[in-house]
């Protein structure tokens, strides 16, 4: 066995990929898109190494062309869940006791590969199978994905070089263990990137995992696990299943080795699997761990000192790219009355250039949501605001899905700060906006504070430092991530860890070392060199001369 401290990599931001037109990554990525679009592929599971197919096969679609099939997967009950969780225990020892830096290789190899031969197919697959445009699938399956996978080995190398100090005489070493069991990694459809690095990061710190993606999100998954595969994960660490969310967690949750869940989705799904894990902790052989990232109701505040342009270029990027499908869009708009026209202004103009439509039009900044249902229930607030005598439906306003699930992006303005879409969480291109008087910027951040229970990301827009300042102080809690005069979308990893508490998660901010602390079980262990061989401390002898009555008057 070869001995040594060894030192990884040091991990830098993948850059991204422009793709402006005849450039190298444009063209290999119509080329891709095109080739994924001519294939029908038949999706299985993936247990122990092997592929599983049930005959029980459910197609998925892109959503800006429903009627276009892209592959059929197959579709699991309890008994597969049953199934990838053998799996996991039964690969668990021999991962476990791997060598760390051969788990930092097989990572750092997925990196590369993802930077090379992976790159467009996995964009393309991202495009085709969650709708996004090229750049938002750079950012999110190439670029966030290789840096999950090259920051999280430097914070392993990190965690592991942490080692308490030593008296003479004695030495403290403390190691990091993987969890006693399995972990649970439920994903997103939205991002690719965290669709992989829920399960990757527990992994690399040799904990092994059953992965249940979002339906929707299948058909970059099964790329993930090619890649992952060639990378050299080995057969049974990482399971995917395609198993109704709580067919899955009726087993999951129940089982005596569960260790873990790695989440990313809704507040009430979230809620609800700790209340699970609640009533059946008793069955658990350890306390298991709970790390969720949930729902946001993001929001943007103007002083009235703010560069209006600024403002209003953050309200369109960050309320309308990827239609508004980031946890971390905005939502809610608080525009001081002195600046609201000439922001709202300069939006409207922005949104009469932006073009809608399929991900194959490299013209096209926004298109489809995700699916049906979200596009029903963006419909059903946007017909309220219409027919709603306090809300004005500023810009857009419109929808259609005769072909795929397109919604305008749209900007409500509200009289009432509490109206129902400065409250509820939307998660598509809608934003609302509340003008507040100039002179109570105050009042103003109590309302950005108490408006609503999410608490993930946000920013302030100012030219005043002290408005900055106060708002920083204000505003402590209201966003795990909050942003200076910037959108309060696009963090970058290793720069911005992500994740916000109250009902937004456990903010066990992903892309950190404190991630990783969450999926590793410490033990210290203390060796003495020159034990003792007699128990009597020196407190308990007498000297001779000493009179042990004399204090007591005796």
């Amino acid at each position: 066995m070869a001995n040594g401290f060894f030192n990884v990599p040091m991990p830098l931001n993948e850059p991204v990929k422009g793709y402006a037109p005849n450039s190298p990554e444009r063209l290999e990525l119509i080329k891709m898109l095109k080739e994924l679009k001519q294939q029908e592929r038949d999706l299985p599971m993936h247990i122990g190494g092997q592929e599983v197919r049930t005959g029980r096969r459910l197609p998925l679609s892109p959503p800006h062309d429903y009627q276009h099939v892209l592959a059929h997967f197959h579709e699991g009950d309890a008994g597969h869940v049953t199934q990838a969780i053998d799996a996991a225990l039964a690969a668990r020892p021999a991962w476990a006791a791997l060598a760390w830096e051969q788990r930092a290789a097989i990572f750092l190899k997925a990196a590369d590969l993802l930077a090379g031969p992976y790159r467009a197919r996995l964009n393309a697959a991202t495009m085709l199978g969650q709708s996004k445009n090229a750049f938002q699938a750079e950012i999110d399956a190439a670029c966030e994905l290789i840096d999950f996978f090259r920051f999280n080995v430097a914070f392993m190398q990190e965690l592991y070089g942490q080692q308490p100090n030593s008296s003479p005489g004695m030495w403290n070493r403390l190691e990091h263990r993987p969890l006693e069991g399995f972990v649970f990694a439920l994903t997103p459809f939205n991002f690719t990137s965290i669709a992989a690095n829920l399960p990757a990061s527990a992994a690399m710190m040799g904990n092994v995992v059953v992965w249940k993606p979002a339906y929707p999100q299948i058909y970059s998954a099964q790329v993930l696990m090619e890649l992952f595969k060639e990378a050299g994960v080995p057969d049974g660490v990482i399971n995917l299943i395609y198993v109704d969310g709580p067919v899955a967690g009726d087993v999951i949750f129940k089982h005596r080795d569960f260790a873990g869940i790695h989440f990313t989705g809704s507040t009430k799904v979230f809620q609800t699997i700790w209340q699970e894990i609640g009533q059946n902790i008793a069955r658990y052989k350890s306390y298991p761990r709970i790390v969720g990232e949930t729902g946001g109701k993001d929001f943007i505040l103007a002083h009235p000192s703010a560069h209006a342009k600024a403002v209003a270029v953050a309200i369109t990027r960050g309320a309308f790219e990827y239609q508004g499908q980031k946890c971390s869009a905005a939502s809610r708009v608080y525009l001081p009355s002195n600046l609201a026209d000439e922001i709202l202004g300069y939006v409207k103009e922005d949104l009469a250039t932006i073009k809608m439509g399929d991900v194959e039009d490299f013209g096209n900044f926004v298109n489809a949501v995700i699916t049906e249902a979200s596009f029903d229930k963006l419909a059903r607030y946007i017909d309220g605001a219409h027919a709603d005598p306090d809300a004005e439906v500023f810009a857009g306003g419109t929808y259609d899905k005769s072909k795929g699930y397109f919604v305008a992006p749209t900007l409500i303005v509200a009289k009432d700060p509490k109206y129902v879409t400065m409250c509820d969480e939307l998660f598509g291109p809608v934003v609302t906006v509340h003008v507040y008087d100039a002179e109570q910027f105050e009042a103003a951040l109590d309302l950005v504070d108490g408006t609503s229970p999410y608490a993930l990301t946000g920013a302030i827009f100012s030219q005043d430092r002290y408005a900055i300042d106060l708002a920083s102080q204000r505003l402590v809690n209201a966003a795990g991530n909050f942003y200076i005069n910037d959108k309060p979308t696009g963090a970058v990893v290793g720069q911005q860890p992500f994740g916000g508490a109250r009902a937004s998660g456990t903010n066990d901010k992903a892309g950190s070392i404190l991630n990783l602390l969450r999926w590793v079980s410490p033990r210290t262990i203390k060796e003495t060199f020159v034990p003792v061989t007699d128990y009597r401390y020196p407190f308990l002898g007498a000297a001779p001369h000493e009179d042990l009555n004399r204090d007591k008057g005796i």
